[in-house]
């Protein structure tokens, strides 16, 4: 198996503990100060990366230039911006349908891939970024009075409009992330693509606490203090973000965008494994569906 599959896999597990801690979180702070979570206290563990490949390994050290600053700047505020929108959303009564919407990310990653870096996808390739793309709308909408039908046919309300831009950021984010990360191969003595990940992961956290901070202060000054209270978990939750985001990458250093985020969709299988295996809980047959669109998605992908 390739090494960009192995680290996504991982990556996709982090996550999935990272969000089932954000959402523990939530019920002591706000949804501003449970995503600043997310930087503030991941920074440490992306520096301390960072630090362990260059001094404790010998990994030579990237001299970053216009290029690396430019996309690592619009990939850090594409994400914060991308945030911001899926988090706008549940202020909508229909939010699941912005929601599913916001799930069409790889689909826009292609379509960014292709217009900025010129990395056209193979028909097997596009016809599997479509199946699971549609897996996880389904999954989406799968516990709500929202059918299939209708989903379709709500493209042009302003939730769907709003999920789409949402997808629309978190797929230029992934893209511009890669195109950050392949920026610093020519100051290298030879590409090295976890340096290469763990700078610009260092880079672009530090971007987004600073821009989260100077939010917060102005904004919600006394959500620092709930932050503050909740130090503990915000460690783990601190850890697992950067980690993961660490594996993001690494996979994108080494393949395309929207291809990583495809196979990253099996975090939604992990998600359903904990309901089922930890919690207990029974999935509906939408659900069944979208799983089994996303598993066919990814496979179709690595056959191609």
């Amino acid at each position: 198996m390739q090494t960009w599959i192995v680290i996504t896999f991982a990556a996709a597990f982090l996550q999935n503990i990272r969000s089932a801690m954000q959402k523990h979180l939530k019920g002591v702070m706000g949804t501003t100060g449970a995503t600043f979570v997310r930087f503030g206290f991941g920074v440490p563990f992306a520096l301390l990366y960072l630090a362990i490949l260059w001094r404790g390994l010998g990994h030579p050290l990237p001299v970053p230039d216009r290029s690396f600053f430019f996309w690592a700047v619009i990939g850090g505020l594409a994400q914060i911006a991308a945030t911001f929108l899926l988090v706008h959303l549940f202020s909508f009564r229909n939010f699941a349908v912005g929601t599913a919407y916001s799930r069409t990310e790889p689909a826009q990653a292609a379509l960014f891939a292709l217009l900025f870096l010129g990395e056209a996808a193979s028909h097997g390739t596009v016809i599997a970024i479509a199946i699971s793309v549609v897996g996880v709308m389904i999954i989406s909408v799968a516990r709500t009075q929202v059918s299939v039908k209708s989903l379709v046919t709500s493209v042009f309300t302003r939730t769907a409009g709003i999920g789409l831009l949402s997808g629309t950021f978190f797929g230029l984010s992934a893209v511009s992330y890669r195109s950050a990360s392949l920026a610093l191969a020519p100051s290298l003595p030879q590409p090295d693509f976890v340096m290469q990940a763990s700078f610009t992961l260092g880079f672009v956290i530090l971007l987004q606490t600073v821009v989260m901070l100077v939010w917060i202060l102005a904004r919600e000054p006394e959500e620092l203090k709930r932050v503050a209270v909740a130090w503990r978990p915000g460690l783990l939750v601190g850890f697992a973000g950067a980690s993961a985001s660490f594996g993001w990458f690494m996979a994108m250093t080494l393949q395309q965008a929207a291809i990583v985020k495809v196979v990253a969709q099996v975090e939604m299988l992990f998600t359903f494994a904990s309901a089922v295996f930890i919690f207990r809980e029974w999935i509906n047959r939408l659900e069944v569906i979208g799983c089994l669109l996303i598993v066919l998605g990814v496979v179709m992908l690595l056959v191609f």
